[in-house]
């Protein structure tokens, strides 16, 4: 089981109307992925959400993970998630940045994909219909794959066109393109996932066993992928949640104690309407006023919706997430109640005490699957015109006759 941290732009209260405060939770949040690298974390993924106040602020993810990746080493970086519809963008700005950050990040980026967070944020962009990006994102997720493989990509669809051939690039880097993921909330998602071959994103809003089910529709579903949408199959199960781990017992357990700890979770009930929540989910602004008293605290880790206590309680709750099928754990930074201070404390302690019990691999396993790619288009689909070319400029990387400046 891998491990990696979330990161959203969260940034609550009157912080969320002053420059000087998102301005420096945005340092913050870039010093948390930095610190993840050193602390043998193995992924960062980054929101991509628009005009949800307070919930997140990372509306523009790619600069921040180039910035991230050029200050790392080891940590692969993951969109989380890029909303696909053709009316928020056209796709093929969606195939060039993420090929863009294949090579910027040396094969270390993960292509998070999804249809949206909500009404809110999808009205940003004139659409009004939730309901109608689904079939969008279902269109131009497996779309994607042929524009970074063939070199005169043409389409027409349902919800965009390239009417004449066109080569995008850049194409992604090495062998292989980056691994898709899609966030799953629905039922229905996590089995169209394992079809399709691909990655599925999925949230804690329900006790962990709940998601039992749901797992093993996907796994069943891509144990029985023959022909995944990209050039491998990405046969992963990501799951969010909040850690507390720190050294000290009694800390941990007073820093989950904090008042208005859950106020995120009422954000979150508040802008996320195309997923399936809990008629007693708490919807902003009636926040929860905090996790209450020692016991319900105990009540909320046995159940798994938070990780609470010394790396050796930690290493032992997370137990319950290997039962239930999941490959990978990602804690939201910072969960509500955790300083500054105590969030890269609580990194450097979980990377170096437990993440060791669970993951011994050096290497992702994203990379390994990555290895496995296999080209599915022809290079051109239409006839190849034949140009005499005079001659290249001579610091061509690459000359007519094959000779290479490298």
């Amino acid at each position: 089981m891998e491990f990696g941290v979330f990161l959203n732009g969260y940034l609550p209260g009157p912080a969320s109307r002053d420059t000087d405060a998102e301005h420096l939770m945005l340092e913050r949040e870039i010093e948390y992925a930095v610190k993840a690298d050193l602390s043998n974390w193995k992924y960062a993924w980054f929101g991509e959400h628009h005009s949800l106040t307070e919930y997140s602020h990372m509306s523009a993810p790619e600069p921040v993970m180039g910035y991230v990746a050029a200050r790392t080493s080891r940590i692969h970086i993951g969109t989380g998630i890029n909303s696909l519809s053709p009316r928020k963008e056209h796709p093929v700005r969606y195939a060039e940045r993420a090929a863009m950050m294949d090579h910027l990040t040396n094969n270390r980026f993960e292509w998070g994909t999804g249809r949206g967070a909500g009404s809110h944020e999808m009205a940003s962009f004139n659409i009004l219909d939730k309901d109608s990006t689904k079939p969008e994102w279902n269109e131009v997720v497996r779309e994607i794959p042929r524009m970074w493989e063939q070199r005169d990509y043409r389409y027409e669809g349902e919800s965009f066109t390239v009417p004449t051939p066109h080569n995008i690039v850049p194409k992604p880097y090495g062998k292989g393109h980056p691994p898709i993921w899609v966030a799953c909330g629905n039922p229905g998602t996590f089995t169209q996932a394992g079809q399709m071959g691909i990655g599925a994103i999925a949230f804690n809003f329900e006790p962990v066993f709940g998601l039992k089910g749901r797992i093993d529709s996907y796994k069943e579903g891509i144990a029985n992928c023959t022909d995944p949408i990209g050039q491998f199959l990405n046969d992963n199960v990501m799951l969010t949640n909040a850690v507390i781990c720190l050294a000290d017992r009694d800390r941990a357990r007073q820093a989950a104690l904090r008042h208005c700890r859950g106020y995120l979770y009422s954000l979150v009930c508040l802008y996320h309407d195309t997923m399936p929540k809990p008629d007693y989910a708490p919807v902003w602004p009636a926040s929860i006023p905090g996790v209450g008293d020692e016991e319900n605290l105990d009540r909320l880790i046995e159940d798994g919706w938070l990780l609470c206590g010394t790396p050796e309680e930690v290493a032992e709750q997370l137990e319950r997430y290997q039962q239930v099928g999941c490959d990978q754990v990602v804690f939201g930074l910072p969960s509500d109640s955790l300083e500054h201070e105590e969030v890269l404390e609580m990194l450097e302690i979980f990377g170096s005490k437990v993440i060791p019990e669970f993951d011994a691999d050096p290497v992702h396993r994203t990379t390994r699957m990555r290895a496995e790619a296999k080209p599915k288009y022809p290079t051109f689909g239409f006839p190849v015109p034949d140009l005499a070319v005079p001659g290249l400029p001579t610091n061509a990387l690459i000359q007519m006759d094959g000779t290479r400046k490298m």
